[in-house]
């Protein structure tokens, strides 16, 4: 594109034949020679030997034209060419510029047009002729192509040849904008593309940047609008035209497309194109999200997508991570929303833009659906979905084994696990380290039969690393049920009485009473105890595995049986320890 120029309102020097022409008006009568049917000539005959396909407007009186032309006479002799002055005539027809029969001749001729006029004496120089140049009483014959037409009441002529689907703006003053172009003279000779140089043409509307005409041919475009702009010359480079590629007094015809539009003044524009029911929080400053997205010039360009790694993008919002108009357009979103973020260049990558897929000043447009999101203070979320089916007077707390069924997903959905599919109710210790933390706790305080939902975010799940199946920094959506608790044992104990133990506990252990207790002898009386209800051994263990356990504590010197010497309470143990450290 060229830079602006003032246009100027006085015409050329005319070249010599047009001097002429202005001086000499053949008014005389039946002065020429015979047509070529043999009598003379009374009209200007117009033959057109080329008529384009489409013809958007034709010459009238007081119209300025741009043509070439041949002058001979009837013999074929060449009296003049402009051709053979390498310029083009330019003047205004029908206002006594011209011969008659020049004027008459060019009447109704269309761009690109060529004609054939035969002009009579009395339309052309007369009885008089002009000295050394064309003899009296001579019948000109012309071969005239018609380049350019145009009037000073002409404004911008604007075609829109597609126009998007979608609007989000138009053109106004003061924008910058990016587009592409090819522009032509009027007759179609091109002089100038925006494509062959791989980049836009980007500039301000309004703002004396461009040539007035295109300042006006833009106004109101959509990104992803096609345009025919034509403009005249006193709205383009007027008489002086541009260089050697734009001749004076030329229209200009320019094939644009917009690529995209916006104002240093614009903000983040967003624009909800899904909003899930029940949207009970929204992303705030610090929160950490999750979200897929499909990024876009303005045009419609894709430059890239999270869908295409199969992997959301995930990061802190608000804290600079991002570019600052995803940072603002992500705030306030609901997880499962769908939105569309419009984000100006002075808000994303600027005038330079990044890698070779954002151009520089270009407007981004992401359309993004939030996966999830949670702060790193996030608690577990609990929500009581029913109630259990009675009254309710002890309920799950750290140490007890539980028993319980769970479907597990991530907030958009997506299935992960589920206790269903195994049949079998999941089983663990709270507080033992067996689930992950989040489950742990939201298990607690829950009574059986009683349905929960729990939120859980990612620092009391699986983390950023995420697990099997399980993806980094996912927050993850319980649905469980509570089939059975057994209350735990105090930390450290394998088994504990519901009174107090026998008075002689070794007496009955040592059932043969030998003075020893091997093993058989020691768990047919632990089981024994368990089967009267006078003690419990700790739920969820495999029982035999558990009495070996104790059993082997309270074999000292391990040689395979228990003395009444080695034989020790736990709690007695405890408080012994209690001594020794006080």
């Amino acid at each position: 594109m060229f830079p602006a120029v003032s246009p100027s309102h006085t015409f050329p020097r005319l070249p010599l034949l047009q001097l002429l022409l202005l001086l000499v008006q053949a008014v005389g009568k039946g002065l020429g020679r015979a047509s070529p049917a043999g009598g003379p000539l009374e009209d200007v005959v117009i033959e057109r030997y080329h008529i384009p396909r489409t013809c958007p407007r034709e010459v009238q009186m007081g119209d300025f034209v741009r043509y070439h032309y041949n002058g001979t006479f009837e013999d074929g002799k060449k009296f003049d060419s402009s051709y053979d002055r390498s310029t083009l005539v330019a003047i205004v027809v029908g206002v006594g510029r011209l011969i008659t029969g020049m004027d008459r001749g060019l009447m109704g001729m269309c761009v690109n047009e060529r004609r054939r006029l035969i002009v009579p004496p009395h339309l052309g120089y007369g009885s008089i002729g002009v000295a050394g140049l064309i003899p009296p009483d001579a019948t000109l014959y012309f071969d005239v192509v018609l380049l350019d037409v145009w009037n000073q009441a002409d404004t911008v002529q604007v075609s829109t040849l597609l126009h998007p689907a979608h609007c989000p703006r138009t053109v106004q003053d003061s924008d910058f904008v990016r587009y592409h172009y090819n522009g032509t003279l009027l007759d179609g000779t091109a002089f100038d593309t925006s494509y062959s140089r791989d980049g836009t043409y980007d500039t301000y509307v309004g703002s004396g940047w461009l040539i007035k005409g295109m300042d006006q041919g833009l106004l109101g475009m959509c990104p992803g609008e096609r345009r025919k702009i034509i403009i005249p010359p006193f709205l383009a480079y007027g008489e002086k035209g541009y260089g050697t590629v734009i001749p004076p007094q030329a229209s200009l015809v320019f094939h644009v497309l917009l690529i995209d539009v916006h104002n240093p003044k614009d903000t983040v524009q967003l624009e909800t194109l899904e909003l899930p029911p029940g949207c009970v929080r929204r992303a705030v400053a610090g929160d950490f999200m999750r979200y897929h997205y499909n990024g876009s010039l303005m045009d419609g360009t894709p430059f890239d997508s999270s869908y295409s790694r199969n992997h959301t993008y995930n990061t802190y919002v608000g804290q600079g991570y991002i570019i600052p108009g995803m940072d603002q357009g992500l705030q306030g979103a609901c997880i499962g929303e769908r939105r569309r973020i419009t984000i100006p260049p002075h808000l994303a990558y600027g005038e330079n833009g990044t890698g070779d897929k954002i151009p520089g000043s270009a407007v981004l447009i992401f359309d993004v659906h939030i996966i999830d999101f949670h702060n790193p203070a996030d608690p577990v979320e609990v929500k009581i979905l029913s109630p259990p089916p009675e009254t309710c007077n002890e309920t799950a707390k750290p140490g007890d084994f539980v028993r319980y069924h769970y479907n597990c997903s991530l907030l958009d959905g997506t299935k992960l696990f589920s206790s269903h599919d195994y049949g079998d109710p999941q089983e663990a210790t709270l507080g033992a380290n067996k689930v992950i933390e989040g489950l742990d706790t939201g298990l607690q305080g829950m009574c059986v039969g009683e349905r929960r939902q729990l939120v859980v975010p990612p620092h009391l799940a699986h983390g950023e690393s995420g697990a099997r199946g399980v993806p980094g920094s996912a927050v993850l959506l319980f649905e469980v049920e509570l089939v059975s608790r057994e209350e735990g044992l105090p930390t450290g104990y394998l088994f504990v009485w519901h009174e107090d133990p026998p008075v002689n506990l070794f007496e009955g252990l040592d059932l043969n009473k030998d003075g020893e207790v091997p093993p058989e002898e020691f768990s047919t009386f632990i089981k024994a105890q368990v089967s009267e209800g006078k003690g419990r051994l700790m739920p969820g263990q495999d029982p035999e595995k558990t009495i070996a356990d104790m059993f082997q504590n309270q074999d000292r010197n391990q040689d395979g049986k228990i003395t009444v010497e080695e034989l020790k309470l736990k709690s007695d143990e405890d408080q012994e320890r209690v001594h020794e450290e006080l």
